[in-house]
């Protein structure tokens, strides 16, 4: 697919959208072209700027496209990875040893269930995080 800027002889502005740039050549020969605002099929392309993806839009659009990554983004750049260590330091946090912050990491999930059942906020990720995975 591809999107068009079309003009017609009266100088309405509009765009659409065409299975090719062929497909508009033969709709425009065929009459089939018409302006949204006055119906003229006299239609014809404007100038347009080609539309380039630079990394850092392809990797927003990416992240956009997948929740879990998005979600992975969040935590991993927000939060510190204390591994194995999760449980120690939520306990510890919990019971006022260390300062509140934000913490990922792994757990056994009999220890998760203990740190819930002492009221202690935990929650599953739905990822394993990348420091895990290097």
């Amino acid at each position: 697919m591809i999107r068009f800027n079309l003009k017609c002889d009266q100088d309405h502005a509009f765009e659409s959208w065409f299975q090719s740039g062929d497909a508009f050549e033969k709709l425009s020969n065929a009459g089939l072209i018409n302006c949204d605002t006055c119906g003229s099929t006299a239609v014809t392309k404007s100038i347009m700027a080609p539309s380039v993806s630079t990394s850092n839009r392809i990797a927003a659009r990416k992240a956009t496209e997948n929740p879990i990554e998005e979600l992975r983004n969040k935590v991993e750049s927000s939060s510190e990875y204390v591994g194995n260590s999760f449980v120690k330091e939520a306990r510890d946090m919990h019971d006022g040893v260390k300062p509140e912050r934000p913490i990922y990491g792994e757990a056994k999930l009999e220890e998760a269930k203990k740190l819930v059942d002492d009221g202690i906020p935990v929650l599953p990720l739905p990822f394993i995080p990348r420091k895990k995975t290097n």
